[in-house]
């Protein structure tokens, strides 16, 4: 079709002559309302910014000679922002003459990555960078279904159900 067709057919239609590939041969033009499609493109695309997630890289710290409690607590705190879509940067800081032995840390690391098998996924292997080892985890790909409220809170709602009464006052 001509463009001075095409042109007269949109303005008889009140719509506008749109160019959708103009590197084609022959250019291909479409026939439509252009601020309709204009804002339909921009919440198209305010949709998918809204959808995406924020994902932050947090750090957990670790000495050698961490102790089992320090060592399950911090271990918790990792899974923790695992399950919230966290990547996780462990670090092992090594003091003194620590940094002379890189396979404890090492060992410290393994045992973080067996503890948390089921979450997360090593992004980059563990490696040595001046006094610290450094070693990123990921979350695991699959999404974990949300726990529903405790079973107690439920069934406190339903032992004591909220009373309402109105009291009137008399004057007199």
């Amino acid at each position: 079709m001509a463009t001075r067709e095409a042109l007269a057919l949109a303005r008889s239609l009140d719509l506008d002559l749109v160019e959708i590939a103009p590197t084609a041969q022959p250019p291909v033009c479409r026939i439509m309302d252009y601020g309709k499609f204009k804002f339909d493109e921009a919440q198209k695309a305010k949709e998918s910014r809204r959808k995406t997630l924020n994902v932050g890289v947090k750090e957990m710290k670790y000495r050698p000679k961490i102790g089992p409690g320090d060592f399950d607590t911090k271990t918790r705190l990792v899974e923790k922002f695992l399950n919230e879509g966290h990547k996780v940067k462990v670090t092992i800081m090594f003091r003194g003459r620590e940094s002379a032995h890189p396979e404890l840390g090492k060992k410290i690391l393994d045992r973080i990555v067996a503890k948390l098998d089921d979450v997360a996924k090593v992004e980059s292997a563990a490696k040595l960078d001046g006094r610290n080892m450094i070693m990123v985890l990921g979350p695991e790909k699959k999404a974990k279904p949300k726990p529903a409220e405790s079973p107690i809170v439920e069934e406190q709602q339903k032992v004591a159900p909220s009373v309402s009464a109105e009291v009137s006052v008399e004057e007199g």
